[in-house]
């Protein structure tokens, strides 16, 4: 970190609730943002001269569904096993689960844990979708 953004850092640290709200509006005129938009990883969202905010289709997708499509007969305690491993759910609750299929096992959770939760329940028997 420079030495400029560091000393901006430490004033940052200064101010005050009523000093800094009074900032962000300044930064938001000045730059013609609006930092209420802008998400906890994404900072503020720079929108120059012509240019609008990008189209929610053009978003990347950071939250999935993952989704216990089909159960096979015969994989079924295996699966429940997976199942039951994955959710925390008591034997009767997951039970009935598997027996409901298609069934959503997690809902809004990472690409990472979504293909992971798939690759244990597909190695089970499991048909899985993640949406």
């Amino acid at each position: 970190m420079t030495d400029k953004i560091s000393s901006i850092i430490e004033d940052l640290k200064t101010l005050t609730l009523l000093e800094a709200a009074e900032l962000v509006k300044e930064i938001e005129s000045t730059f013609d943002v609006d930092a209420s938009q802008a998400s906890a990883s994404s900072g503020l969202v720079m929108a120059g001269p012509g240019q609008g905010l990008s189209s929610p289709e053009a978003e990347e997708k950071t939250e999935f569904d993952v989704i216990l499509a089909d159960v096979p007969a015969p994989k079924k305690i295996a699966i429940l096993k997976v199942v039951r491993s994955l959710t925390g759910l008591g034997l009767k609750e997951a039970k009935e689960l598997v027996e409901s299929s298609p069934k959503t096992l997690k809902e809004a959770t990472t690409k990472d844990d979504a293909d992971q939760m798939k690759a244990k329940l597909e190695e089970a028997g499991a048909t899985v979708e993640v949406k």
